[in-house]
């Protein structure tokens, strides 16, 4: 799942960087989409960190 969101967050980031003109509306939906990929990767990223290193706040 991982991969997926890296993937797409990748190619969101393509098209908002090309040099095409895009309506106002459809560029504030990619950069609402790919804010959430970004929350959701680095929440996916902690729960792993999370497993991995076991309960040492404890």
């Amino acid at each position: 799942m991982n991969k997926i969101i890296k993937k797409a967050k990748a190619a969101l980031q393509i098209v908002l960087l090309a040099p095409v003109k895009l309506p106002g509306k459809v560029l504030n939906i990619i950069k609402y989409v790919a804010l959430g990929l970004g929350i959701i990767e680095s929440v996916l990223d902690k729960e792993k960190e999370g497993e991995q290193g076991g309960d040492q706040d404890k």
